[in-house]
Protein backbone atom coordinates (compact mmCIF):
# COMPACT_ATOMS: atom_id res chain seq x y z
CA UNK A 1 0.00 0.00 0.00
CA UNK A 2 1.24 3.49 -0.81
CA UNK A 3 0.93 6.11 1.92
CA UNK A 4 2.12 9.66 1.38
CA UNK A 5 3.42 11.57 4.38
CA UNK A 6 0.20 13.18 5.55
CA UNK A 7 -2.15 13.87 8.43
CA UNK A 8 -5.87 13.89 9.08
CA UNK A 9 -8.68 14.17 11.59
CA UNK A 10 -10.90 11.64 13.32
CA UNK A 11 -14.55 12.68 13.42
CA UNK A 12 -17.63 10.50 13.13
CA UNK A 13 -20.42 12.17 11.08
CA UNK A 14 -22.85 11.91 14.03
CA UNK A 15 -20.75 14.60 15.75
CA UNK A 16 -21.37 17.21 13.06
CA UNK A 17 -23.64 20.21 13.74
CA UNK A 18 -27.21 20.48 12.49
CA UNK A 19 -30.74 21.10 13.67
CA UNK A 20 -32.02 17.53 13.60
CA UNK A 21 -30.37 16.19 16.75
CA UNK A 22 -27.50 14.31 15.11
CA UNK A 23 -24.82 15.02 12.52
CA UNK A 24 -25.66 13.92 9.00
CA UNK A 25 -24.48 13.90 5.38
CA UNK A 26 -25.76 17.37 4.65
CA UNK A 27 -24.30 20.89 4.72
CA UNK A 28 -21.88 20.47 7.61
CA UNK A 29 -20.34 17.29 6.24
CA UNK A 30 -19.34 19.31 3.18
CA UNK A 31 -18.18 22.21 5.33
CA UNK A 32 -16.03 19.84 7.35
CA UNK A 33 -14.44 18.61 4.11
CA UNK A 34 -13.66 22.26 3.34
CA UNK A 35 -12.18 22.60 6.82
CA UNK A 36 -9.90 19.63 6.23
CA UNK A 37 -8.73 21.12 2.94
CA UNK A 38 -8.10 24.54 4.46
CA UNK A 39 -5.77 23.16 7.13
CA UNK A 40 -3.95 20.78 4.82
CA UNK A 41 -5.39 17.50 6.04
CA UNK A 42 -5.52 14.60 3.63
CA UNK A 43 -7.49 12.06 5.68
CA UNK A 44 -10.92 11.97 7.29
CA UNK A 45 -11.31 8.98 9.58
CA UNK A 46 -14.79 7.84 10.61
CA UNK A 47 -16.16 5.05 12.79
CA UNK A 48 -18.28 2.17 11.39
CA UNK A 49 -21.17 3.55 9.35
CA UNK A 50 -23.79 0.85 9.95
CA UNK A 51 -27.20 1.16 11.64
CA UNK A 52 -26.93 1.04 15.41
CA UNK A 53 -29.18 -0.58 17.98
CA UNK A 54 -29.23 -0.94 21.77
CA UNK A 55 -26.39 1.10 23.27
CA UNK A 56 -26.01 3.17 20.07
CA UNK A 57 -22.51 1.80 19.43
CA UNK A 58 -21.34 1.83 15.81
CA UNK A 59 -19.29 -1.25 16.74
CA UNK A 60 -22.48 -3.27 17.37
CA UNK A 61 -24.25 -2.68 14.09
CA UNK A 62 -27.39 -4.35 12.77
CA UNK A 63 -25.55 -4.98 9.51
CA UNK A 64 -21.99 -5.06 8.19
CA UNK A 65 -23.26 -3.71 4.85
CA UNK A 66 -26.13 -1.30 5.53
CA UNK A 67 -25.69 2.39 6.26
CA UNK A 68 -27.04 4.22 9.30
CA UNK A 69 -30.36 5.90 8.29
CA UNK A 70 -29.83 8.51 11.04
CA UNK A 71 -27.05 9.95 8.87
CA UNK A 72 -29.41 10.69 5.97
CA UNK A 73 -29.67 14.44 5.52
CA UNK A 74 -33.21 15.66 6.14
CA UNK A 75 -32.41 18.90 4.32
CA UNK A 76 -31.43 16.97 1.20
CA UNK A 77 -34.76 15.13 1.35
CA UNK A 78 -36.40 18.54 1.43
CA UNK A 79 -34.38 19.65 -1.61
CA UNK A 80 -35.33 16.48 -3.47
CA UNK A 81 -39.02 17.03 -2.79
CA UNK A 82 -39.42 13.91 -0.64
CA UNK A 83 -40.25 16.14 2.33
CA UNK A 84 -42.02 19.51 2.57
CA UNK A 85 -41.62 22.45 4.92
CA UNK A 86 -44.94 21.45 6.46
CA UNK A 87 -43.44 18.08 7.41
CA UNK A 88 -40.77 19.94 9.38
CA UNK A 89 -43.17 22.18 11.24
CA UNK A 90 -42.65 20.51 14.62
CA UNK A 91 -38.96 19.67 14.89
CA UNK A 92 -38.18 18.79 18.51
CA UNK A 93 -35.80 21.07 20.39
CA UNK A 94 -32.77 18.83 20.15
CA UNK A 95 -29.54 19.39 22.06
CA UNK A 96 -26.80 21.06 20.04
CA UNK A 97 -24.05 19.34 22.03
CA UNK A 98 -25.20 15.76 22.59
CA UNK A 99 -27.16 13.16 20.63
CA UNK A 100 -30.25 12.10 22.60
CA UNK A 101 -30.80 8.92 20.64
CA UNK A 102 -34.35 8.11 21.76
CA UNK A 103 -36.06 11.27 20.43
CA UNK A 104 -33.63 11.47 17.49
CA UNK A 105 -34.52 7.95 16.31
CA UNK A 106 -38.25 8.61 16.64
CA UNK A 107 -38.06 11.87 14.66
CA UNK A 108 -35.88 10.51 11.86
CA UNK A 109 -37.94 7.35 11.52
CA UNK A 110 -41.05 9.48 11.05
CA UNK A 111 -39.36 11.75 8.49
CA UNK A 112 -37.94 8.85 6.50
CA UNK A 113 -41.28 7.08 6.33
CA UNK A 114 -42.91 10.30 5.13
CA UNK A 115 -40.20 10.59 2.48
CA UNK A 116 -40.83 7.03 1.32
CA UNK A 117 -44.58 7.62 1.10
CA UNK A 118 -44.01 10.70 -1.02
CA UNK A 119 -41.55 8.80 -3.20
CA UNK A 120 -44.08 6.05 -3.88
CA UNK A 121 -46.68 8.59 -4.99
CA UNK A 122 -44.55 11.15 -6.83
CA UNK A 123 -41.33 9.54 -8.06
CA UNK A 124 -40.59 9.87 -11.75
CA UNK A 125 -39.95 6.88 -13.96
CA UNK A 126 -36.24 7.78 -13.99
CA UNK A 127 -36.09 7.88 -10.18
CA UNK A 128 -37.91 4.58 -9.88
CA UNK A 129 -35.58 3.00 -12.40
CA UNK A 130 -32.52 4.25 -10.48
CA UNK A 131 -33.88 2.84 -7.23
CA UNK A 132 -34.76 -0.50 -8.85
CA UNK A 133 -31.29 -0.79 -10.39
CA UNK A 134 -29.60 -0.03 -7.08
CA UNK A 135 -31.73 -2.62 -5.27
CA UNK A 136 -30.82 -5.25 -7.83
CA UNK A 137 -27.10 -4.45 -7.57
CA UNK A 138 -27.18 -4.77 -3.76
CA UNK A 139 -29.71 -7.58 -3.39
CA UNK A 140 -27.15 -10.02 -1.95
CA UNK A 141 -27.19 -8.12 1.37
CA UNK A 142 -30.11 -5.71 1.03
CA UNK A 143 -32.89 -8.29 0.87
CA UNK A 144 -31.83 -9.92 4.13
CA UNK A 145 -31.25 -6.63 5.88
CA UNK A 146 -34.56 -5.02 4.87
CA UNK A 147 -36.52 -8.07 6.00
CA UNK A 148 -34.47 -8.34 9.20
CA UNK A 149 -35.04 -4.67 10.06
CA UNK A 150 -38.75 -5.01 9.28
CA UNK A 151 -39.20 -8.08 11.47
CA UNK A 152 -37.21 -6.41 14.25
CA UNK A 153 -39.67 -3.50 14.09
CA UNK A 154 -42.63 -5.89 14.12
CA UNK A 155 -41.22 -7.71 17.16
CA UNK A 156 -40.75 -4.60 19.26
CA UNK A 157 -37.02 -4.33 18.70
CA UNK A 158 -36.25 -7.70 20.28
CA UNK A 159 -33.17 -9.67 19.33
CA UNK A 160 -33.91 -12.12 16.51
CA UNK A 161 -33.50 -15.17 18.74
CA UNK A 162 -36.55 -13.90 20.68
CA UNK A 163 -38.79 -13.75 17.61
CA UNK A 164 -41.30 -16.49 16.79
CA UNK A 165 -39.29 -19.57 15.86
CA UNK A 166 -40.30 -19.59 12.20
CA UNK A 167 -39.01 -16.05 11.74
CA UNK A 168 -35.91 -16.56 13.87
CA UNK A 169 -34.84 -19.71 12.06
CA UNK A 170 -36.00 -18.50 8.64
CA UNK A 171 -38.50 -21.24 7.82
CA UNK A 172 -39.20 -20.72 4.07
CA UNK A 173 -43.00 -20.56 4.32
CA UNK A 174 -42.87 -18.13 7.25
CA UNK A 175 -40.36 -15.90 5.49
CA UNK A 176 -42.42 -15.87 2.30
CA UNK A 177 -45.50 -14.85 4.25
CA UNK A 178 -43.58 -12.11 6.08
CA UNK A 179 -42.33 -10.70 2.80
CA UNK A 180 -45.92 -10.36 1.57
CA UNK A 181 -47.37 -9.07 4.83
CA UNK A 182 -44.66 -6.44 5.36
CA UNK A 183 -43.94 -5.45 1.77
CA UNK A 184 -44.42 -1.71 2.38
CA UNK A 185 -42.12 -1.56 5.41
CA UNK A 186 -39.52 -3.65 3.58
CA UNK A 187 -39.67 -1.14 0.73
CA UNK A 188 -39.25 1.68 3.27
CA UNK A 189 -36.04 0.12 4.62
CA UNK A 190 -34.68 -0.43 1.10
CA UNK A 191 -35.45 3.18 0.26
CA UNK A 192 -33.52 4.38 3.31
CA UNK A 193 -30.47 2.40 2.25
CA UNK A 194 -30.67 3.86 -1.25
CA UNK A 195 -30.82 7.35 0.24
CA UNK A 196 -27.85 6.68 2.50
CA UNK A 197 -25.69 5.25 -0.26
CA UNK A 198 -26.66 7.99 -2.70
CA UNK A 199 -25.91 10.77 -0.22
CA UNK A 200 -22.68 9.14 0.94
CA UNK A 201 -21.48 8.62 -2.64
CA UNK A 202 -22.01 12.33 -3.36
CA UNK A 203 -20.16 13.33 -0.20
CA UNK A 204 -17.28 10.96 -0.88
CA UNK A 205 -16.93 12.34 -4.41
CA UNK A 206 -16.70 15.87 -2.95
CA UNK A 207 -14.16 14.81 -0.31
CA UNK A 208 -12.01 12.93 -2.83
CA UNK A 209 -12.12 15.89 -5.25
CA UNK A 210 -10.18 17.85 -2.63
CA UNK A 211 -7.41 15.24 -2.45
CA UNK A 212 -8.78 13.87 0.83
CA UNK A 213 -9.24 10.15 1.46
CA UNK A 214 -11.76 8.65 3.85
CA UNK A 215 -10.58 6.09 6.40
CA UNK A 216 -13.34 3.67 7.38
CA UNK A 217 -13.54 1.06 10.12
CA UNK A 218 -14.32 -2.66 10.01
CA UNK A 219 -14.76 -4.37 13.37
CA UNK A 220 -13.46 -7.92 13.03
CA UNK A 221 -16.55 -9.35 14.73
CA UNK A 222 -20.20 -8.60 13.97
CA UNK A 223 -23.07 -8.20 16.41
CA UNK A 224 -25.11 -11.31 17.17
CA UNK A 225 -28.30 -9.27 16.71
CA UNK A 226 -27.59 -8.49 13.08
CA UNK A 227 -28.85 -9.46 9.66
CA UNK A 228 -25.39 -10.93 9.00
CA UNK A 229 -25.79 -13.62 11.66
CA UNK A 230 -29.55 -14.10 11.18
CA UNK A 231 -29.10 -14.60 7.45
CA UNK A 232 -25.91 -16.71 7.59
CA UNK A 233 -26.16 -18.86 10.71
CA UNK A 234 -23.93 -21.50 9.18
CA UNK A 235 -20.96 -19.13 9.33
CA UNK A 236 -21.08 -18.70 13.12
CA UNK A 237 -20.75 -20.98 16.15
CA UNK A 238 -24.37 -21.13 17.30
CA UNK A 239 -26.72 -23.66 18.84
CA UNK A 240 -29.88 -24.95 17.13
CA UNK A 241 -31.87 -21.92 18.30
CA UNK A 242 -29.30 -19.44 17.01
CA UNK A 243 -27.68 -18.56 20.34
CA UNK A 244 -23.87 -18.35 20.52
CA UNK A 245 -22.19 -21.18 22.37
CA UNK A 246 -18.91 -19.26 22.55
CA UNK A 247 -18.28 -15.53 22.25
CA UNK A 248 -15.47 -13.10 21.55
CA UNK A 249 -13.47 -11.13 24.09
CA UNK A 250 -9.98 -10.52 25.44
CA UNK A 251 -8.36 -12.16 28.45
CA UNK A 252 -7.53 -10.53 31.80
CA UNK A 253 -4.70 -8.02 31.57
CA UNK A 254 -3.22 -4.99 33.27
CA UNK A 255 -6.36 -2.98 32.55
CA UNK A 256 -8.99 -5.52 33.64
CA UNK A 257 -8.67 -8.44 36.06
CA UNK A 258 -11.69 -10.12 34.46
CA UNK A 259 -10.84 -9.35 30.84
CA UNK A 260 -13.49 -8.11 28.42
CA UNK A 261 -16.43 -10.30 27.40
CA UNK A 262 -17.64 -8.66 24.18
CA UNK A 263 -20.35 -11.21 23.45
CA UNK A 264 -19.98 -11.29 19.64
CA UNK A 265 -20.45 -14.70 18.04
CA UNK A 266 -17.31 -16.31 16.68
CA UNK A 267 -16.78 -17.33 13.07
CA UNK A 268 -16.60 -20.88 11.83
CA UNK A 269 -13.38 -20.15 9.99
CA UNK A 270 -13.23 -23.69 8.60
CA UNK A 271 -16.61 -23.21 6.91
CA UNK A 272 -15.64 -19.78 5.57
CA UNK A 273 -12.46 -21.21 4.08
CA UNK A 274 -14.44 -23.59 1.86
CA UNK A 275 -15.66 -20.77 -0.40
CA UNK A 276 -12.45 -18.76 0.00
CA UNK A 277 -14.00 -16.41 2.57
CA UNK A 278 -16.67 -15.18 0.14
CA UNK A 279 -18.60 -13.34 2.88
CA UNK A 280 -15.47 -11.41 3.87
CA UNK A 281 -14.59 -10.65 0.26
CA UNK A 282 -18.09 -9.24 -0.19
CA UNK A 283 -17.66 -7.21 3.01
CA UNK A 284 -14.34 -5.71 1.90
CA UNK A 285 -15.72 -4.94 -1.55
CA UNK A 286 -18.76 -3.17 -0.08
CA UNK A 287 -16.61 -1.21 2.36
CA UNK A 288 -14.29 -0.03 -0.40
CA UNK A 289 -17.30 1.43 -2.20
CA UNK A 290 -17.75 3.71 0.82
CA UNK A 291 -14.19 4.53 1.91
CA UNK A 292 -10.67 4.67 0.54
CA UNK A 293 -8.75 3.03 3.40
CA UNK A 294 -9.96 0.39 5.87
CA UNK A 295 -8.91 0.18 9.51
CA UNK A 296 -9.44 -3.37 10.81
CA UNK A 297 -10.43 -3.24 14.47
CA UNK A 298 -8.85 -6.05 16.56
CA UNK A 299 -6.55 -7.16 13.77
CA UNK A 300 -4.85 -9.63 16.10
CA UNK A 301 -7.98 -11.80 15.97
CA UNK A 302 -6.95 -13.00 12.50
CA UNK A 303 -3.84 -14.52 14.06
CA UNK A 304 -5.41 -15.82 17.28
CA UNK A 305 -8.59 -14.94 19.15
CA UNK A 306 -9.87 -15.38 22.70
CA UNK A 307 -12.82 -17.77 22.87
CA UNK A 308 -15.10 -17.49 25.93
CA UNK A 309 -17.94 -19.93 26.74
CA UNK A 310 -21.20 -18.02 26.29
CA UNK A 311 -22.30 -19.19 29.74
CA UNK A 312 -19.49 -17.27 31.43
CA UNK A 313 -20.19 -13.79 32.79
CA UNK A 314 -16.58 -12.65 32.43
CA UNK A 315 -13.74 -13.37 30.00
CA UNK A 316 -11.54 -15.11 32.58
CA UNK A 317 -12.29 -18.69 31.54
CA UNK A 318 -11.35 -18.53 27.88
CA UNK A 319 -8.76 -19.93 25.54
CA UNK A 320 -6.65 -18.76 22.62
CA UNK A 321 -7.49 -20.36 19.29
CA UNK A 322 -5.69 -19.89 16.00
CA UNK A 323 -7.28 -17.57 13.46
CA UNK A 324 -7.19 -17.99 9.69
CA UNK A 325 -3.88 -16.14 9.41
CA UNK A 326 -2.16 -16.03 6.01
CA UNK A 327 -4.74 -18.27 4.36
CA UNK A 328 -7.34 -15.55 4.86
CA UNK A 329 -5.31 -12.62 3.59
CA UNK A 330 -3.90 -14.58 0.67
CA UNK A 331 -7.43 -15.54 -0.43
CA UNK A 332 -8.69 -11.98 -0.11
CA UNK A 333 -5.69 -10.57 -1.96
CA UNK A 334 -6.07 -13.11 -4.76
CA UNK A 335 -9.66 -11.96 -5.29
CA UNK A 336 -9.43 -8.21 -4.64
CA UNK A 337 -5.76 -7.34 -5.05
CA UNK A 338 -3.69 -5.42 -2.50
CA UNK A 339 -6.04 -3.78 -0.01
CA UNK A 340 -5.53 -0.39 1.65
CA UNK A 341 -5.64 -1.69 5.23
CA UNK A 342 -4.57 -0.25 8.58
CA UNK A 343 -4.03 -2.93 11.22
CA UNK A 344 -5.35 -1.94 14.66
CA UNK A 345 -2.57 -3.69 16.57
CA UNK A 346 -3.10 -2.29 20.05
CA UNK A 347 -3.14 -4.50 23.11
CA UNK A 348 -1.41 -7.88 23.37
CA UNK A 349 0.98 -8.22 20.47
CA UNK A 350 2.75 -11.53 19.94
CA UNK A 351 5.46 -12.35 17.40
CA UNK A 352 2.79 -14.13 15.33
CA UNK A 353 0.60 -11.01 15.10
CA UNK A 354 3.57 -8.84 14.20
CA UNK A 355 4.69 -11.29 11.53
CA UNK A 356 1.18 -11.43 10.03
CA UNK A 357 0.94 -7.65 9.92
CA UNK A 358 4.41 -7.12 8.49
CA UNK A 359 4.22 -9.90 5.90
CA UNK A 360 1.54 -7.85 4.10
CA UNK A 361 3.27 -4.52 4.88
CA UNK A 362 0.23 -3.25 6.77
CA UNK A 363 0.76 -0.11 8.85
CA UNK A 364 0.05 -0.53 12.56
CA UNK A 365 -1.04 2.05 15.12
CA UNK A 366 0.78 4.08 17.75
CA UNK A 367 -1.06 6.13 20.39
CA UNK A 368 0.82 8.89 22.18
CA UNK A 369 -1.40 8.77 25.25
CA UNK A 370 0.01 5.25 25.75
CA UNK A 371 3.59 6.50 25.51
CA UNK A 372 3.73 7.93 29.03
CA UNK A 373 2.91 6.14 32.26
CA UNK A 374 3.85 5.99 35.93
CA UNK A 375 7.39 5.07 34.96
CA UNK A 376 9.45 6.33 32.07
CA UNK A 377 10.12 2.85 30.71
CA UNK A 378 10.67 2.51 27.01
CA UNK A 379 7.67 1.37 24.92
CA UNK A 380 6.60 1.13 21.30
CA UNK A 381 4.36 4.22 21.56
CA UNK A 382 7.26 6.59 22.20
CA UNK A 383 8.13 8.40 18.94
CA UNK A 384 11.81 7.39 18.88
CA UNK A 385 10.62 3.77 18.54
CA UNK A 386 8.34 4.39 15.56
CA UNK A 387 8.89 2.80 12.19
CA UNK A 388 7.85 4.82 9.12
CA UNK A 389 5.08 2.38 8.21
CA UNK A 390 2.66 3.27 11.00
CA UNK A 391 -0.22 5.58 11.88
CA UNK A 392 0.26 7.77 14.96
CA UNK A 393 -2.68 9.12 16.98
CA UNK A 394 -2.79 11.40 19.97
CA UNK A 395 -5.75 9.25 21.06
CA UNK A 396 -8.53 7.17 19.54
CA UNK A 397 -12.32 7.15 19.91
CA UNK A 398 -11.86 4.91 22.98
CA UNK A 399 -9.43 7.33 24.67
CA UNK A 400 -10.20 10.39 26.69
CA UNK A 401 -9.46 13.63 24.88
CA UNK A 402 -5.81 14.55 25.35
CA UNK A 403 -6.70 17.48 27.60
CA UNK A 404 -9.01 15.26 29.66
CA UNK A 405 -6.34 12.57 29.84
CA UNK A 406 -3.72 15.06 31.04
CA UNK A 407 -5.95 16.57 33.72
CA UNK A 408 -6.78 13.12 35.08
CA UNK A 409 -3.19 11.84 34.94
CA UNK A 410 -0.86 11.56 37.92
CA UNK A 411 2.00 13.87 38.76
CA UNK A 412 4.41 11.06 37.93
CA UNK A 413 2.99 10.70 34.42
CA UNK A 414 3.35 14.47 33.95
CA UNK A 415 6.96 14.18 35.07
CA UNK A 416 7.67 11.38 32.61
CA UNK A 417 6.20 13.34 29.71
CA UNK A 418 8.05 16.52 30.62
CA UNK A 419 11.32 14.60 31.00
CA UNK A 420 10.84 13.12 27.54
CA UNK A 421 10.07 16.49 25.96
CA UNK A 422 12.66 18.40 27.97
CA UNK A 423 10.39 21.19 29.14
CA UNK A 424 7.28 21.96 31.19
CA UNK A 425 4.02 21.17 29.42
CA UNK A 426 1.45 23.97 29.20
CA UNK A 427 -0.68 22.75 26.29
CA UNK A 428 -0.67 18.94 26.41
CA UNK A 429 -2.88 18.55 23.32
CA UNK A 430 -0.60 20.63 21.13
CA UNK A 431 2.52 18.98 22.57
CA UNK A 432 1.23 15.57 21.49
CA UNK A 433 0.04 16.88 18.13
CA UNK A 434 3.50 18.30 17.47
CA UNK A 435 5.17 15.04 18.56
CA UNK A 436 2.99 13.12 16.12
CA UNK A 437 3.56 15.59 13.30
CA UNK A 438 7.34 15.56 13.61
CA UNK A 439 7.58 11.77 13.91
CA UNK A 440 8.72 9.42 11.14
CA UNK A 441 5.24 7.84 11.01
CA UNK A 442 3.94 8.35 7.48
CA UNK A 443 0.47 9.22 8.80
CA UNK A 444 -0.72 11.23 11.81
CA UNK A 445 -4.39 11.40 12.79
CA UNK A 446 -6.00 13.46 15.56
CA UNK A 447 -9.45 13.44 17.12
CA UNK A 448 -11.02 16.81 16.33
CA UNK A 449 -11.49 17.45 20.06
CA UNK A 450 -7.70 17.60 20.44
CA UNK A 451 -7.34 20.31 17.82
CA UNK A 452 -9.76 22.50 19.74
CA UNK A 453 -8.46 21.62 23.19
CA UNK A 454 -11.70 20.07 24.43
CA UNK A 455 -11.89 18.29 27.77
CA UNK A 456 -13.22 15.00 29.10
CA UNK A 457 -16.85 16.06 28.69
CA UNK A 458 -16.45 15.68 24.91
CA UNK A 459 -15.06 12.15 25.03
CA UNK A 460 -16.66 9.92 22.39
CA UNK A 461 -16.55 6.57 24.19
CA UNK A 462 -15.53 5.11 27.53
CA UNK A 463 -15.09 1.33 27.12
CA UNK A 464 -17.08 -0.63 29.69
CA UNK A 465 -19.36 2.28 30.51
CA UNK A 466 -23.06 1.65 29.93
CA UNK A 467 -24.87 4.64 28.43
CA UNK A 468 -23.68 8.14 27.64
CA UNK A 469 -21.32 7.15 24.83
CA UNK A 470 -21.22 8.04 21.12
CA UNK A 471 -23.13 11.29 21.63
CA UNK A 472 -20.67 14.20 21.41
CA UNK A 473 -21.45 16.98 18.93
CA UNK A 474 -19.97 20.40 18.19
CA UNK A 475 -21.56 23.64 17.04
CA UNK A 476 -20.79 25.48 13.77
CA UNK A 477 -18.72 28.36 15.15
CA UNK A 478 -15.91 25.97 16.08
CA UNK A 479 -15.08 25.55 12.39
CA UNK A 480 -13.63 29.07 12.62
CA UNK A 481 -11.55 28.30 15.72
CA UNK A 482 -7.89 29.48 15.52
CA UNK A 483 -6.83 25.85 15.94
CA UNK A 484 -7.31 25.51 12.20
CA UNK A 485 -4.48 27.95 11.47
CA UNK A 486 -2.20 26.34 14.02
CA UNK A 487 -2.84 22.88 12.59
CA UNK A 488 -2.11 24.14 9.08
CA UNK A 489 1.20 25.62 10.23
CA UNK A 490 2.35 22.36 11.81
CA UNK A 491 1.20 20.40 8.78
CA UNK A 492 3.41 22.53 6.53
CA UNK A 493 6.32 22.64 8.97
CA UNK A 494 6.58 18.87 9.21
CA UNK A 495 6.03 18.22 5.49
CA UNK A 496 2.62 16.58 5.80
CA UNK A 497 1.02 18.97 3.31
CA UNK A 498 1.52 17.42 -0.15
CA UNK A 499 2.68 19.97 -2.67
CA UNK A 500 2.43 18.07 -5.94
CA UNK A 501 0.25 15.50 -7.67
CA UNK A 502 3.17 13.07 -7.40
CA UNK A 503 3.22 13.44 -3.62
CA UNK A 504 -0.55 13.07 -3.47
CA UNK A 505 -0.23 9.76 -5.32
CA UNK A 506 1.89 8.44 -2.48
CA UNK A 507 5.28 6.90 -2.01
CA UNK A 508 6.39 3.42 -1.01
CA UNK A 509 7.13 2.92 2.69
Amino acid sequence: MLFPRSSGLLLHPTSLPGRYGIGDLGEFAYRFADYLEECGQRLWQVLPLGPTSYGDSPYQSLSAFAGNPLLISVDKLLEAGWLTQADLGDIPKFSLYQVDYGPVIAFHDRMLTLAYQRYTSKATATQKAAFATWKQQNADWLDDFALFATLKDANGGKSWVEWPQGQALREPSVIAEAQKAHAERIGDHCFRQWLFYTQWEALKHYVNSKGIRIVGDIPIFVAHDSSDVWGNRELYILDEQGNPTVVAGVPPDYFSVTGQRWGNPLYRWDVMAKDRYAWWVKRFRAMLSLVDIIRIDHFRGFEAYWEVPASEETAIKGQWLLGPRHQFFDAVRDQLGELPIIAEDLGLMTPGVIELRDSYQLPGMRVLQFAFAETCDDNTHLPHNFVPNCIVYTGTHDNNTTLGWWHEATTQLHRCAETYLGHAIQEPHWELIRLAMMSVAHTAIFPLQDIWGFGADTRMNTPGKLGGNWGWRFTPEWLDNPGKTRLAELTRLYARWPKTEHELAGRAV
